[in-house]
């Protein structure tokens, strides 16, 4: 006989069964970018799905900017010859581009948290050799006032969605933003920089979950890298073996 603890799962399994038809005629999936119909939810259309530029090999192997042709092992793109980043690696999931920011826009901005959980297989695609050396999930953080008014932190939602589809853990408040910041948008990128200048620091209570540990730094989109420059430099004072980047998109 079945005990009650273990009839729940079925019971609510059942239950999506029966009611997925209902729910899907009255509320018809739609393409995650342009609304067009499609078959199930969390999916883009054909035309959207082809419009996205994942990024693949050949790429720098520090920042993962895209090549357009295979270099020699070891080359790296011309602006990490000129200046090293902090952090190890970087890598991206799509260019960021007019298709790939309506996405974020829509996650970013117009509250669809759901997408954090379509994007996480994505970034875990992109993130595939930097996830397997990883001991955690560190998202960006945003100030408290900008969390305020957002009521959410689009990095943390990917980080944990990465960290469920993943199982890796997820520190969640290991990086603190003790200085509120202008918006990055529209500053070039030294005004970026000195915009994002001790803006960032490890929590002093997560020490101990930050020193020794390799860590992968999650945010939305990598333009300048000035943000995750910062981050970087913050979990490596704070004693963080080494660092790498996973972003969602990439300005190329």
């Amino acid at each position: 006989m079945l005990s009650a603890q273990r009839l729940l799962p079925v019971c609510a399994h059942a239950r999506r069964r029966v009611l997925a038809p209902a729910l899907d005629a009255l509320f018809p999936p739609t393409c995650l970018s342009c609304d067009a119909g499609v078959s199930a939810y969390g999916t883009l259309c054909a035309d959207c799905w082809r419009a996205i530029t994942f990024i693949s090999e050949p790429l720098c192997p520090v920042c993962g900017m895209p090549f357009d042709f295979a270099l020699e092992a070891g080359n790296v793109c011309g602006a990490c010859l000129r200046a090293r980043p902090p952090f190890s690696r970087a890598r991206a999931a799509m260019r960021y581009d007019e298709h790939s920011s309506r996405l974020i826009f829509r996650l970013k901005y117009q509250d669809d948290t759901r997408l954090a959980a379509v994007f996480a297989p994505w970034l875990a695609g992109a993130g595939r050799e930097l996830l397997q050396s990883a001991d955690a999930l560190v998202p960006v953080p945003l100030h408290y006032w900008r969390f305020l008014g957002r009521r959410y932190n689009q990095a943390a939602l990917l980080a944990r969605a990465l960290s469920r589809h993943t199982g890796l853990p997820l520190l969640p408040d290991a990086l603190e933003r003790v200085r509120a910041t202008a918006q990055q948008t529209g500053l070039s990128a030294r005004q970026r920089a000195k915009n994002v200048r001790g803006a960032f620091r490890a929590h002093p209570r997560r020490a101990h979950h930050i020193q020794g540990k390799s860590l992968v730094l999650l945010d939305d989109v990598f333009t300048t890298g000035a943000t995750l420059r910062a981050c970087t430099r913050a979990l490596l004072d704070a004693g963080a073996a080494g660092v790498s980047v996973l972003t969602l998109a990439k300005r190329v």
